[in-house]
C-alpha cells in the first residue's frame, strides 16, 4: 500500500474585510478562515483560502497509479472562539492567480497578488474577480440575502458535486482539514494527460477553501477563527496533497504467523535516505520461543510472515505526529519470498528529521503493535 504527499506551489488567504479587501498575504505563514467585525459597523466579514500545487507534482503523483484516492490536508494552529459546529468546503478553482508577496502584519499592507477583490494587482489597474456573468459551469463573490452588504469578491470557481469536498466537525475534534478531492484531481488528471476540457477535464488552478455559505452569509456572529500552517511556515505541518493507492502484492505468506509472540526487525535497510528516494522497507519475523525441532540449517534463516492483516504507520520520532496512520486501506504491508516490506516515498517527509516506523499485526490472539524504536532519517 502507499502514500505519496506533495506540498504547494503557493497559497494565500482572501478577506473581505473592507480595510483589508484589497491586501495580500501571500508570503504569511498561516491561513485562516475568520469572519472579522467592521471597523464602523457590527458586520461580520468572512475570509477564504486559496491553494495550489504543480501540474508537475501532480502528474508525478498520478503516474504510479491511476486508481487513487487523494485528501487535501491542511494542519491546525491556534483557534479561536470557535462555534460547537462547524462545515469546511472546498471547491476548484476556476481561474488563474498570483500568490503575492504580502502579510497581514505588513505596515503599509502589500495589495500585489491575489486578495478579495483582486486576482492580481501588480500595478494600480489589478485584475478584478468576477461577480457577475460567471463562465459555464462556474460562480463565486458572496450573497447577503438580508441586508446586501457583504464584499463582492472572493475567487471563482466550479459548482457540482464532481468539484467540491466537504468536512464536518465539533470544536472537539481535531480540526486539521482533510478532505476528500479524489474527483476534483481526477477532473485536472483528465486535462493534464488527455487535454480534455470542462465538464469532463478542468484546467488545475487550484483549490478553494471556504465556510459553508450559511456561515459566510450570516453577517451578526463570526463563528471562530480557524488558522492553518501555510506552505511558508517555518515549522513540519505544510499543506499536502496525499494520494493514496494499494500496491500491495503477497506472492508468499503461506507460512505466517497466526499466533504466538514474535520478534520484528528491520534488514537491509538504510539509517538515512535522500529525500527524493522510493524506499523498500523490508522486515524481519519470527518466533519470540521457536519451536525445537532437529533441522540441518538453522530456522532463523527461513522468513517469517505476518497475517496479510497487517500494516505499517510513520511518526515523525520528536514530535510524535502521526505522518502516515494505520490505515486498512492504503498501509497493508506485502510479502514476497524474502518477507515482509512495503515502499516509501521519502519526499513526501520533510527533509533533516527522524521518523519512527510502527507495524501492526491481526492474528488469532488480536492485534499487536510493534514499535521497537525502528528509526531512520530523511536528509536533502
Amino acid at each position: 500500500m502507499a502514500y505519496y504527499s506533495i506540498f504547494p506551489e503557493k497559497d494565500t488567504t482572501l478577506y473581505s474585510h473592507p480595510n483589508r479587501d484589497t491586501m495580500n498575504t501571500g508570503h504569511d505563514e498561516i491561513l485562516e478562515l475568520v469572519k472579522e467585525k467592521g471597523s464602523n459597523n457590527s458586520i461580520y466579514y468572512p475570509s477564504r483560502i486559496l491553494i495550489k500545487f504543480s501540474n508537475n507534482d501532480i502528474k508525478k503523483a498520478i503516474s504510479y497509479s491511476p486508481n487513487f484516492s487523494s485528501h487535501l490536508q491542511l494542519f491546525s494552529t491556534e483557534h479561536k472562539n470557535l462555534a460547537s459546529n462547524q462545515s469546511i468546503e472546498v471547491f476548484a478553482l476556476s481561474r488563474s492567480w498570483s500568490e503575492g508577496t504580502g502579510k497581514y502584519s505588513n505596515l503599509p499592507s502589500s495589495s500585489n497578488g491575489a486578495s478579495w477583490v483582486y486576482v492580481n494587482r501588480e500595478s494600480e489597474n489589478g485584475i478584478k474577480w468576477l461577480t457577475s456573468s460567471f463562465n459555464q459551469g462556474t460562480t463565486g463573490s458572496i450573497y447577503d440575502s438580508v441586508n446586501n452588504n457583504l464584499n463582492p469578491g472572493g475567487g471563482e470557481w466550479f459548482t457540482g458535486s464532481e468539484f467540491k469536498g466537504t468536512q464536518q466537525f465539533s470544536n472537539a475534534d481535531t480540526l486539521d482539514i482533510n478532505i476528500n478531492v479524489t474527483s476534483i484531481v481526477k477532473k485536472l488528471s483528465s486535462s493534464i494527460y488527455n487535454n480534455q476540457l470542462y465538464p469532463i477535464g478542468i484546467a488545475n488552478q487550484g483549490f478553494l477553501i471556504k465556510n459553508s455559505d450559511f456561515i459566510e452569509e450570516n453577517t451578526t456572529a463570526n463563528y471562530g477563527d480557524l488558522q492553518y500552517f501555510s506552505v511558508d511556515t517555518h515549522t513540519i505541518y505544510p499543506p499536502k496533497l496525499t494520494f493514496k493507492w494499494d500496491d500491495s502484492r503477497h506472492d508468499s505468506q503461506s507460512l505466517s504467523k497466526n499466533k504466538g509472540e514474535l520478534n520484528v526487525s528491520l534488514y537491509r535497510n538504510k539509517n538515512e535516505y535522500n529525500q527524493n528516494d522510493e524506499a523498500l522497507i523490508r522486515l524481519n519475523v519470527r518466533d519470540k520461543y521457536p519451536t525445537r525441532q532437529f533441522t540441518s540449517s538453522s530456522n532463523y534463516l527461513n522468513p517469517g510472515y505476518f497475517t496479510t492483516s497487517s500494516y505499517y504507520s510513520i511518526r515523525d520520532a520528536h514530535t510524535e505526529e502521526v505522518v502516515i496512520p494505520f490505515d486498512n486501506d492504503y498501509t497493508k504491508l506485502s510479502a514476497d519470498s524474502e518477507g515482509m516490506f512495503f515502499k516509501l516515498y521519502m519526499n513526501g517527509l520533510q527533509p533533516e528529521r527522524y521518523y519512527r516506523i510502527l507495524f501492526k499485526h491481526i492474528n488469532n490472539d488480536g492485534i499487536e503493535i510493534y514499535d521497537n524504536n525502528y528509526h531512520f532519517k530523511v536528509i536533502r
